[in-house]
């Protein structure tokens, strides 16, 4: 049986980029026209991402949707990309200029289901924060998303563990502090709030709040094994989101497999770019 993440529920085309613009060191914000996808994305979704007409590199990369943006009539139109120039591909993007082409098929994954939450703790590490931006609006009350459009119930208090390695690095956290979000910084070099590694924040922040907390959480598997742990010594529950190595998104060539424990307590394999790429953090296997 298929789910609403195979190919066959998937758009594939041509898209226009409108902007392609530095946030950040290294790191680029991509908006591209893409109403199909736009209009039926969910919180924690990705898309496949292709420079079209070239065949080197050949194979896509998954890259998370940072917002869905509508036009003047306010219907979904546009895409955000957040990402960070680490190869050739990443490299070839940030140099394509307005009115360039994209390949994009999407959305893809499960995304972060609409779970009850009085305090919604997301914790980001490196570029980890660009799947939470439409979960915080969502949770938030400001925005909803699918098609037809989700109903998920407003959290309390949202909050953003952040950690990058240092302040020049910091990517979009206006954004997130414009949907109301309460963000808390760490850098591993000190330069911007907390000195030290994110997870360190995770502790502090559940124990001091006065509401049940849930933990999203989206990074390096190092950060996410950590936050995972933490999560288990605190009793709270964790939904990780992997970033999975893919090379196609649609559950075909089997390259982003993670050991995972099923219903009856069984280790098996599952696919991220199908199954997940969000996880409950006690059936991982990090």
């Amino acid at each position: 049986m298929s789910t609403p993440t195979y190919a066959d529920h998937a758009w594939h085309g041509a898209a226009t980029i409108a902007e392609n613009e530095r946030i950040a060191r290294d790191t680029y914000r991509v908006r591209f026209a893409c109403g199909e996808i736009a209009r039926r994305v969910l919180p924690g979704q990705f898309v496949m991402l292709r420079l079209a007409g070239r065949n080197d590199p050949l194979l896509g990369r998954p890259l998370a949707v940072y917002d869905a943006i509508d036009d003047e009539g306010g219907n979904p139109l546009y895409l955000d990309v957040v990402y960070l120039v680490v190869g050739k591909m990443t490299g070839l993007l940030a140099e394509m200029s307005v009115g360039g082409r994209l390949e994009v098929w999407g959305p893809l994954g499960n995304g972060f289901p609409p779970c009850a939450v009085e305090h919604l703790v997301m914790v980001a590490g490196g570029i980890g924060q660009t799947p939470f931006l439409t979960l915080a609006r969502e949770r938030s009350g400001r925005r909803s998303y699918g098609d037809p459009p989700r109903i998920a119930s407003a959290a309390e208090k949202i909050t953003l563990l952040y950690g990058v390695r240092g302040g020049e690095y910091l990517a979009g956290v206006d954004d997130f502090r414009a949907a109301g979000i309460d963000v808390r910084l760490s850098t591993d070099d000190g330069s911007v709030g907390h000195r030290g590694m994110v997870t360190e924040l995770i502790a502090p922040t559940v124990e001091r709040s006065k509401l049940k907390c849930r933990l999203v959480c989206c990074g390096p598997e190092p950060m996410l094994e950590a936050a995972a742990r933490i999560a288990r010594e605190l009793n709270v529950p964790c939904q990780v989101s992997l970033e999975s190595p893919m090379a196609c998104g649609v559950g075909v060539c089997f390259s982003c497999v993670k050991r995972i424990r099923d219903a009856e307590g069984r280790w098996d394999y599952r696919r991220a770019c199908v199954e997940g790429p969000v996880f409950d953090a006690a059936d991982v296997q990090f």
